[in-house]
């Protein structure tokens, strides 16, 4: 008789309504994808992001991906809500050439009441297609100056009125012309406004213009050279869009701020606005200059899409903090190292790799000298080499320098420097360890072998019979066979002294413990 062994009643039907299931949770799922979808991006909006910390890596990272994504989803405008003391040079560069290539509307609008755009800022608002602020902000305190000082520990500014040759001797004839102007303004009249009488006329509005002192051109060369780059740059921002060049220029040479409505009387910015939508109701219709012609926007109506920093721009803004992104690669590199030179450990690999991956992460987005990362690379190669290789510490020394010297130069920016104080302590501790590795080597170059064959020279054994030349001895909990010169007798104690493939070469010792010729008892 053939038994069936089918399924159980009812589970066929079972799978099936499971499977319509599963089915209909997809399709409800990928419909909730496409109205999403269709909800961010087919309607008429404006995307919105919100910068409210200093410009830096992480803030370009941010509002390039901004640009990209209005751009995506064929954005009427965007709207970039601003609060910043300032920031990085390089990182304001990137931005602002990101907003003059963006085939979207770039507005920049300085909010809400009691913000900022100082510095960094000042020179977005420029290179915006629209700039507009809100009551109670500011603007201003352009001038360019250098994060963490310039030069090292020990060096003093140079002085304004140093002579850049490095001599006195325009000192000296500057002096003299000095003394020589002095003693004939002696014997002029004090004032060519002053009458007969003595009395002072008032002077005329062009010799008070001529009396204003010359504008901020710089302490040294490179002073100069940054600052009439900087006054170059925000003017041609200027005179792109048509707003005040002169006053750009003032507020780079002489750090000058101004309200918002002082702005829009100067016609620095183009709007004052009191919300988002008095400020959608103010722009309808302005016509703005984009890089392929000029273009009317049309924000009546507009919904708001905010894109606020995600996860990957605040990991950023701690990350590019140089000495951050310093200290995660010295940590990635040292857990690897670790870890091949100790397989099975684990823990060095795993933290090494994931603070090398951040470190790479961070890497992406700052200005990186490569020559640098080179020297740091090439530095820790050769101290690692000195443990291996017997150089008497050239290695060692030359990777120290190495070291320091890409550690100082990592950063292409000379506002992105790694604290000296933390480039030198690394490198103290790295030479410290490699003077510890190397003296750990020497000390047990010195020791006694603990394993294999020449751990057993110098061992003592015991004959197991007496012979004169061949002979059988236990050694080391084993028995071997063993050839002496001088003869043995069976349980007298015999030192190791030689081990020819499996035969050792022994000699008999004395109670006092030195080689001697057996007795006869």
């Amino acid at each position: 008789m053939r038994v069936s062994f089918g399924r159980k009643a009812g589970s066929g039907a079972g799978r099936r309504w499971r499977h319509l299931l599963w089915l209909a949770l997809l399709v409800l799922g990928a419909g909730w994808l496409a109205a999403a979808s269709l909800a961010d991006t087919g309607g008429r909006h404006a995307l919105m992001l919100t910068v409210q910390d200093a410009i830096g890596p992480a803030t370009g990272d941010y509002i390039r991906r901004g640009i990209e994504r209005a751009e995506a989803e064929d954005a009427e405008i965007m709207i970039l809500m601003l609060d910043t003391p300032g920031g990085l040079d390089s990182s304001m560069r990137s931005i602002i050439k990101d907003i003059l290539q963006s085939d979207v509307p770039v507005v920049t609008y300085v909010h809400p009441s009691g913000s900022r755009a100082a510095s960094a800022g000042t020179y977005m608002l420029y290179g915006s297609h629209v700039a507009a602020m809100t009551p109670a902000t500011n603007l201003g305190s352009a001038t360019p100056v250098q994060m963490g000082g310039g030069g090292l520990p020990g060096m003093d500014p140079p002085q304004p009125d140093e002579d850049a040759r490095g001599d006195g001797d325009a000192d000296e004839a500057n002096g003299d012309a000095r003394d020589e102007e002095a003693d004939t303004a002696s014997e002029e009249p004090v004032d060519d406004n002053a009458t007969a009488n003595g009395e002072v006329e008032p002077a005329s509005e062009e010799e008070l213009l001529e009396d204003d002192p010359e504008p901020r051109r710089g302490e040294d060369a490179m002073g100069r050279k940054v600052l009439e780059d900087a006054v170059s740059y925000i003017r041609g921002l200027a005179e792109r869009y048509g707003r005040n060049a002169d006053w750009a220029e003032e507020t780079v040479r002489e750090g000058s701020n101004l309200t918002a409505t002082a702005a829009l009387e100067q016609n620095v910015i183009d709007f004052v606005a009191d919300n988002l939508d008095d400020l959608l109701a103010q722009i309808d219709g302005h016509t703005v200059r984009m890089h392929d012609g000029e273009r009317a926007l049309a924000t009546e109506g507009l919904e708001i899409v905010r894109m606020d920093p995600d996860w990957r721009t605040q990991l950023l803004s701690v990350i590019t903090n140089p000495n951050i992104a310093y200290i995660l690669m010295l940590l990635g590199i040292y857990g690897i190292i670790f870890e091949l030179a100790n397989p099975g450990a684990i823990y060095p690999g795993v933290i090494g790799s994931i603070a090398l991956i951040l470190a790479f992460f961070a890497l992406q987005v700052m200005p990186v000298n490569y020559a640098g990362l080179a020297l740091m690379l090439l530095g820790m190669i050769f101290m690692i080499a000195e443990a291996f290789v017997p150089s008497f510490g050239a290695l060692g020394i030359g990777g120290i320098v190495a070291f320091t010297t890409g550690s100082i130069i990592l950063w292409d920016d000379p506002n992105l420097n790694v604290a000296l104080p933390l480039v030198i302590g690394t490198a103290i501790a790295i030479g410290i360890l490699s003077v510890w590795v190397l003296g750990r080597l020497f000390s047990l170059r010195g020791k006694k072998p603990a394993t294999g064959y020449e751990e057993m020279i110098g061992m003592i054994g015991e004959a197991r019979e007496d012979f004169e030349r061949s002979g059988r001895v236990w050694v080391h909990s084993e028995q071997w066979n063993a050839e002496t010169s001088v003869p043995v007798r069976e349980g007298q104690k015999v030192r190791v002294t030689a081990i020819e493939g499996l035969k050792l070469r022994v000699e008999p010792v004395t109670e006092e413990g030195h080689p001697g010729t057996a007795s006869a008892g």
